[in-house]
């Protein structure tokens, strides 16, 4: 007699890995045009053709290097106070001369601007994944799942579809494309990830994130002042992470194991922070209530999380991977929970290095982090639990809450 056949929740079970995902490997990309940030008003207003526009560039100047007064909050502005030395970026002077609708958001520039994303956003992150694949140590084609996240472009195929190809993947690989998620596209893209690799068995997820700024580039003159400062804040760069559970040693070195992950928003903030795409590329929308309605909401997100592990944290002994929107953000959230100074070091170093890459940044974060934790000084024991959280339109928080056991610190 033959055995009874499994139920659906014996195949379902059968189906899931035994343990938590866990990250496997990290890489990031920047295009070559680095920007230095003392010397942005200058170059802007040169590249675009606006040098005559005398008081604006004044009054720009002094708003990049702080102007409360002006905003009565925090703003997430640029200039010296704001915590960012230097940016690189995928536009460059010879690009402008030969696509010069670029700097008037009056002309209908969208469609080149997309045919130049549709190229440079998957081979940018396909560098970043390149060095993800490395570190991971197993071939390109055994990557079962593709996340993808980007507000760059809008096309299909999509990023996702040349990435996969540029990087020789298996035409079965399941691919997902998130577009227009802004600075929580990051964290979104995590925690997706770890909800494959969870309920797929042998899932390996390969997240990337890859954003140009040219989408959203053009002179000041006729722009609003929120798309203005925009243009000294927001920087281009790729991440991607492999993602995967139950890692296969001696090849597979986990960084870190994810342990919980939720996504909270914001009531009434829908018009906080907006993207909007037009004939002349993309325009967005960040008030100035953003930091406070940010630094009254993260603590509650975080009980949450950890109350549903059953840990209790107190938020300094915890390592900490917040996306660096801008300093006001970071300031208002190291202020509203007590952080110790340095707890926010490593979104620090990426926002001072790189400014706002969007949704790609919080994986700058969390590579960074990884390279201070491996360089703490020695009888100094790394801290065992962390965070990750990530914003953005919505308003919308992400947040992660990371394990990495002490067998896990010489990685």
């Amino acid at each position: 007699m033959g055995s009874a056949p499994a139920t659906v929740g014996e195949i379902r079970r059968a189906q899931r890995a035994d343990g938590p995902a866990a990250v496997l490997g990290i890489g990031t990309a920047n295009p070559p045009t680095c920007v230095a940030q003392d010397d942005y008003p200058d170059y802007y207003f040169r590249v675009t053709n606006s040098e005559h526009l005398t008081d604006l560039k004044a009054k720009l100047t002094r708003i990049y290097y702080w102007n409360k007064r002006a905003h009565n909050e925090l703003h997430i502005i640029s200039g010296k106070k704001s915590g960012i030395k230097q940016r690189f970026m995928h536009l460059n002077e010879e690009l402008l001369a030969a696509n010069p609708d670029f700097t008037d958001r009056a002309l209908p520039s969208l469609d080149a601007r997309v045919d130049i994303a549709s190229a440079a956003v998957p081979e940018l992150a396909a560098s970043a994944a390149a060095k993800a694949i490395a570190e991971w140590g197993r071939p390109a084609t055994e990557i079962t799942h593709l996340i993808f996240s980007t507000y760059s472009g809008a096309r299909a195929p999509s990023a996702d579809r040349r990435l996969a190809s540029l990087l020789g993947l298996s035409p079965t690989v399941s691919r997902t494309m998130l577009n227009l998620h802004g600075c929580y596209g990051g964290g979104r893209s995590l925690q997706l990830a770890k909800e494959l690799a969870e309920n797929n068995r042998g899932a390996r997820v390969l997240v990337a994130c890859s954003e140009i700024t040219l989408i959203a580039f053009y002179g000041p003159e006729g722009g609003c002042p929120d798309n203005i400062l925009g243009q000294a804040l927001f920087g281009d760069g790729a991440g991607a992470v492999i993602i995967g559970a139950d890692p296969v040693s001696p090849v597979e070195r986990p960084l870190f194991e994810m342990a919980f992950a939720s996504q909270t928003t914001i009531p009434e903030t829908e018009d906080a922070i907006s993207m909007e795409i037009t004939k002349g590329g993309m325009e967005y929308h960040i008030s100035n209530q953003v930091p406070r309605l940010l630094g009254s909401n993260v603590e509650r997100c975080l009980i949450d999380a950890f109350d549903a592990l059953g840990v209790s944290a107190k938020w300094n002994d915890l390592f900490w991977a917040i996306h660096p929107g801008g300093r006001a953000i970071l300031d208002h959230i190291e202020g509203v929970l007590g952080l110790d100074d340095g707890k926010l070091a490593a979104s620090r170093h990426v926002l001072s290095q790189f400014g706002n890459m969007s949704g790609t940044t919080v994986i700058f974060v969390l590579d960074e982090l990884r390279r201070r934790r491996a360089a703490k000084q020695e009888g100094k024991a790394p801290e065992e639990w962390g965070v990750v959280m990530a914003f953005g339109p919505g308003i919308t928080i992400e947040t992660m809450v990371l394990h990495a056991p002490g067998s896990l610190e010489g990685n």
